[in-house]
């Protein structure tokens, strides 16, 4: 055997992850219509070309008024002034508001000219002469108006590319007469599972094999992290069959992430692709409990990311390696997971050599403050608390793990934009 295998370098988690971002390229652009682009991230700059509002906006319903002419104003000695005309949202004003005139108008209307504040419907009283309305209370310029421009001046940046377009997004796109939205496209990702022992999920139980979770489990990975992935057929434990079936997918997706076979076994067949094949090697062994044989490499500019075959640590890899990058070919300014600081909620005794990535769950205490303890059995061949991780809880490196109330680092896990 080899002595590739035995022989690794072994790299800090932060050198492995600049490792990966110095391959970002971002993908091409294309655009979708406004109400297919939720959800994708903007690939240009979305700038007000207009000012908000464009025109003096009332903002309660009311009557537009002068300042002057409500200077004495109470509720025992109201101001009355003639009514001129009624201003409705959609419509233009017909009349300027003169002195002792007054516009009955409605929220979101344009404010007559003349006019420099909008009093209340709740601050006034009918009249007893027809045509007018008693205004009982003193007003100041600009109560109630929304000055033009006031929310957004022309010419303001409102959304960069990388942001997500959700509900407000969408909302500024749609005010912005963006029909077409242009958005990154989706990096199409080739998830390869190996190993003999894997079934079809479909398939019934064998004696000796398991069905392919890995698969699925990445695949929903790379769906959150805005990629679209196409789960291949598990892969058998023969090298030159796999390095030609996963050269022939980085010639067709944006990347592919494979599961298993990356430790120093006689079968661990991605171990013997990275001997052999032609790409450049990145890292094959990091810093990191649990998964510390994850592997990466390049080929052509594609990006090969080889993840452990156990649920547990395959789930970090992919958080820690392959989220990012692909959130970096989105656009996204801050690729990286999300820190926090959190306090243990209980001790956590298991040492290591390297930091551990614990699958955690966050609460928040009375007082605000954030705590953090294990979504259950801290195993990297464990699968069902994968479904409850909030988080990846780092317990630094050390023979003594980490003791209840003590504050470590959390990386969050459910942070999308």
């Amino acid at each position: 055997m080899s002595r590739f295998r035995f022989q690794r370098t072994t790299i800090q988690v932060e050198e492995a992850q600049r490792a990966i971002l110095e391959h970002i390229r971002l993908q091409r652009t294309e655009w979708v219509d406004l109400e297919d682009s939720f959800g994708r991230r903007l690939a240009a700059p979305v700038a007000a070309d207009h000012p908000v509002p464009h025109f003096r906006r009332s903002g309660v319903d009311g009557y537009a008024v002068r300042c002057a002419d409500t200077a004495a104003a109470s509720p025992e000695r109201p101001a009355v002034l003639e009514v001129v005309e009624c201003v409705t949202s959609g419509t233009l004003p017909l009349r300027r508001v003169g002195p002792g005139q007054a516009a009955r108008i409605m929220t979101g209307a344009v404010v007559p000219e003349g006019a420099d504040a909008v009093v209340m419907l709740e601050m006034t009283a009918p009249a007893e002469r027809e045509g007018a309305v008693c205004i009982r209370r003193r007003m100041a310029d600009g109560d109630n108006i929304t000055a033009i421009g006031q929310e957004t001046p022309c010419g303001d940046i409102l959304l960069m590319p990388g942001r997500i377009i959700e509900a407000g997004e969408a909302a500024i796109l749609a005010a912005f007469g963006y029909a077409r939205v242009p958005v990154y496209c989706k990096p199409r990702v080739a998830i390869c599972s190996t190993g003999s022992e894997l079934l079809a999920v479909g398939s019934p139980l064998e004696p000796g094999k398991i069905r392919n979770s890995n698969g699925y489990m990445l695949a929903a990975q790379v769906r959150a992290a805005g990629g679209e992935p196409v789960i291949m057929p598990a892969l058998p434990d023969e090298p030159e069959l796999v390095e030609k079936e996963l050269l022939a997918l980085m010639d067709r997706f944006d990347c592919v992430v494979t599961s298993g076979g990356v430790s120093v076994g006689d079968k661990d067949v991605m171990a013997s692709v990275f001997e052999r094949w032609e790409g450049r090697l990145l890292f094959n062994k990091v810093a990191m409990r649990p998964g510390s044989p994850t592997s990466a490499g390049v080929w052509q500019g594609k990006l090969l990311f080889a993840l452990s075959g156990n649920p547990g640590a395959c789930f970090v890899g992919f958080e820690l390696f392959a989220r990012p990058f692909l959130r970096g070919l989105l656009g996204h300014p801050s690729p990286l997971p999300k820190e926090a600081k959190a306090s243990l909620v209980a001790d956590y005794s298991k040492g290591s050599a390297y930091p551990r990535y614990v699958r955690g769950k966050l609460e928040t205490t009375d007082d605000g403050k954030l705590q953090a303890k294990p979504a259950g059995a801290d195993k990297s061949s464990i699968m069902v608390s994968i479904k409850d991780a909030e988080c990846l809880i780092l317990i630094p490196a050390g023979g003594r793990g980490a003791a209840a109330g003590q504050l470590v680092c959390v990386l969050l896990l459910q942070e999308t934009k």
